[in-house]
This record gives structure tokens, C-alpha cells and sequence, in this order.
């Protein structure tokens, strides 16, 4: 964890999930969604459980470092999108799966209630 800040006690660490905000698991990446969706830092900090000087430093960052934090956000935002993708796909086979099983053993009479449940249902739709 090698710090990435000026101040005389490093703000901005970079850690395994990225710029980090020192002895919290923020990051960067995290207060970049509120910056992007213009919210004012006094919220960011209420949002985030931060004080004002870890959002003063977090801001400052990004702005001194804008090029850089745009673009590892841009990666992680793909990957966020890459990740929700996949397992929305997934779930769609495991539920589709699931549909096509049989009923437990001993689960025979919930079944055929729960069969006929559904039938009222679609009638009165």
C-alpha cells in the first residue's frame, strides 16, 4: 500500500480495490459516482460516512490526478457492468432450471396447491 497523497498524512493510499481513502474501504471510484452525478461534497461526505477533510482530499485528487482516475473509474465501471451481466445471465439459466424440476419427494400435495394457486391467479389477470 504505497501512499499516493502530497499531505503529510497520506490520504489516498492505493490499495487492492484501487485508490483507497486511507483506513476506510472507499474508493476513488466510489465518490467518482457522486461527482458524476453532481452531488455537493458536504453529501458525498454525509453518503459515505467521511469527513470533510477525506472528502476535501478525495476531490483534490481527482481533480490532480483527473486523467488518470477517469480512466481506471471507466475500466472499473465496465467490469461492474461486464460482472451484472454474467450473473443476471446465470440466474436466468438457474431459474429456468429450477422451473423445469419436479417437486421434492413427499412435497406432491404442496404442489399441486401451489399448481392451482397460480390457475386462480391467471383467471382473475
Amino acid at each position: 500500500m504505497a501512499p499516493v497523497s502530497n499531505s503529510k498524512i497520506a490520504i489516498i493510499i492505493r490499495t487492492e480495490w484501487g485508490l483507497t481513502i486511507a483506513v476506510t474501504r472507499i474508493t476513488l471510484y466510489d465518490v467518482m459516482d457522486y461527482v458524476t452525478a453532481q452531488y455537493p461534497p458536504k453529501l458525498i461526505g454525509d453518503v459515505l460516512n467521511l469527513t470533510k477533510e477525506q472528502v476535501s482530499a478525495a476531490l483534490s485528487y481527482i481533480e490532480e490526478n483527473r486523467t488518470q482516475v477517469e480512466a481506471e473509474y471507466q475500466t472499473i465501471l465496465q467490469e461492474e457492468q461486464e460482472n451484472r451481466e454474467y450473473w443476471e445471465q446465470r440466474n436466468r439459466e438457474h431459474f429456468a432450471s429450477i422451473v423445469t424440476m419436479p417437486p421434492k419427494p413427499g412435497r406432491e400435495a404442496l404442489w399441486a396447491k401451489l399448481q392451482e394457486q397460480k390457475a386462480r391467479h391467471a383467471q382473475k389477470a
